[in-house]
């Protein structure tokens, strides 16, 4: 996916084409101050506001504690980002809007926003640091209490889509009784596996602070025994032998180095049961030479951030289950989540 200018009259197409209009202020100026309206409004409840029937600026204004001159101008740029329709001084949520935005739609990824907006922002001032040093901020050794509360409700918010494509195109053992989900948190993965393949229970391992924030969300999705937390480290845990048909570890290789991923590779290839599958579901970094892609590149670098580590190739996934002993089978991409795919190998 590509986030490209497009022009809106033929004399705007005419001066881009001639390289006359100076694009790089559009990410400079233009893109900060999009991303942190979108942001703020969903913080700020104006989305909300909308779909309950404020319909001026004015009444959103008055909903939301917020000024009224500053939430006409908040509403008009996010009418130019689609958010809203505009008719005889009236705003209307959008129909994408309202699938997308809305606290409580079970599409929504407001709490991603509500994470960015809160937490992840101020992360953005390390990037210069982090250009200079290579060294990230490894925020998963520094979160508060409150902040993992908005970190898991931003990675169920983030893969609520994902999962459920997931559970319909996974390659996996049609048979398979045990999974393994390792950092699996909110077990969105887990459970719409579980909910295609009726014999099959899973655990997911995650951090004691991750599973204290995350079992609520867990216990919303309805599986009881089916799918449980056992608290756990994945660099440091032994998974035992032969013990799981399907071995899952959904974006968590970007938060470990090469060398950790090999090890935790090694420890799944002697869980997995002869036929069982080890899948990898990463968003992936371009091959050296490949076209540039928006999605890979972007978290790359934010991973790199935030983790140290970031994103890897297809080749070298499929190195550490290789050195592993176990065979290349599949990749799978995404369709809903552009730059993203499902790495998968099987022990023979």
């Amino acid at each position: 996916m590509q986030l490209s200018i497009s022009p809106d009259n033929p004399l705007e197409w005419l001066a881009l084409r001639a390289d006359i209009v100076p694009w790089p202020l559009l990410h400079a100026q233009i893109m900060p101050v999009m991303a942190k309206a979108v942001l703020e409004a969903a913080d700020k409840g104006v989305f909300e506001a909308v779909a309950n029937g404020a319909e001026t600026a004015e009444d959103v204004a008055e909903a939301c504690g917020l000024h009224p001159k500053a939430t006409g101008e908040l509403m008009g740029l996010l009418t130019a980002m689609k958010y809203f329709r505009y008719s005889d001084g009236r705003f209307s949520l959008t129909k994408s809007a309202r699938k997308w935005v809305l606290r409580d739609n079970p599409e929504s990824v407001y709490g991603m926003m509500l994470f960015n907006n809160r937490v992840m922002w101020e992360w953005l001032n390390h990037m210069g640091e982090y250009l200079q040093t290579g060294k990230g901020i490894h925020y998963h050794d520094n979160l508060t209490t409150e902040q993992w509360h908005y970190y898991q409700n931003a990675m169920l918010a983030a893969t609520g889509t994902e999962a459920k494509e997931f559970g319909r195109r996974a390659s996996v053992p049609k048979t398979a009784t045990a999974m393994l989900d390792i950092g699996g948190s909110h077990g969105q993965h887990s459970v719409a596996l579980c909910r295609r393949i009726s014999t099959l229970q899973s655990t997911i391992l995650d951090l004691p602070e991750a599973i204290e924030q995350a079992a609520p969300l867990l216990a919303r999705l309805g599986l009881g025994d089916r799918v449980r937390h056992q608290p756990g480290n994945a660099l440091t845990d032994d998974f035992g032998t032969e013990q799981y048909d399907i071995v899952l570890m959904s974006s968590l290789a970007h938060h470990f180095n090469d060398e950790q991923n090999r090890a935790v590779a090694q420890k799944v290839a002697q869980a997995l049961r002869p036929g069982g599958v080890y899948i990898i579901n990463e968003f992936i970094r371009p091959e050296t030479g490949a076209k540039p892609e928006l999605v890979g590149g972007s978290t790359d670098l934010f991973y790199g951030l935030t983790s140290t580590a970031g994103n890897y190739s297809i080749t070298e996934i499929q190195a550490w289950q290789q050195i592993a002993g176990l065979k290349s089978h599949k990749v799978v991409t995404y369709r809903t989540i552009p730059g993203r795919a499902m790495v998968v190998a099987r022990k023979v």
